[in-house]
């Protein structure tokens, strides 16, 4: 399941964000924001630039990745129409505006940055235009969160099904083993 190349890509870095710079839980653990270079390196990651990422990048980033899980959260619980306001505020408060560009030998394509071109702004104006992309079609459930007991991870169901339900392949595997050693199948050594 494909929305477009680049809102995949956006939509993409907005799970990476939100997964990597929101603290709870992770694959049956408590997860913390990564610190200082640990940091700045996981968001260079989420973004897929090779370029350092300062401190204020990263707190920035932290902020906007705090709103997007806010989309996350509320699509999870059903209320599309707290989605949709939160995804409208940050549009707002970001000055997303569409435009086509064309750089690093690729051919033109839209983006969705804002005028106040700090990067943070600029990655969370094209992430809240992507989820809203997602979030205003019919595939509004294909974002999730995690339902694995003990992770609040997040995803984007791009299965041709879309029937996900958990973060990653650990987290299903987490659950299925739980409920077979709840079955009796599995002696504890």
């Amino acid at each position: 399941m494909n929305f477009n190349s680049h809102s995949d890509l956006v939509v993409a870095v907005a799970v990476a964000l939100v997964n990597t710079l929101t603290p709870g839980e992770r694959r049956g653990r408590p997860y913390r924001i990564p610190e200082g270079e640990a940091r700045r390196a996981a968001v260079a990651e989420a973004l897929r630039m090779r370029r350092e990422i300062t401190e204020e990048e990263a707190d920035e980033l932290e902020r906007y990745a705090a709103r997007l899980r806010q989309v996350f959260d509320a699509v999870a619980a059903g209320d599309l129409d707290r989605a949709a306001g939160r995804l409208n505020r940050l549009l707002r408060d970001t000055e997303a505006r569409p435009h086509l560009d064309r750089h690093d030998g690729e051919p033109w394509h839209l983006h969705f940055h804002g005028t106040g071109g700090t990067l943070g702004g600029d990655w969370a104006a094209s992430c809240a235009t992507g989820l809203a992309i997602v979030l205003g079609s019919e595939l509004h459930d294909r974002l999730g969160v995690c339902t694995a007991g003990r992770c609040d991870r997040v995803y984007v169901d791009v299965s041709r099904n879309g029937t996900r339900r958990y973060c990653s392949t650990a987290c299903q595997n987490r659950v299925k083993t739980a409920a077979f050693r709840d079955r009796g199948l599995i002696k504890e050594r």
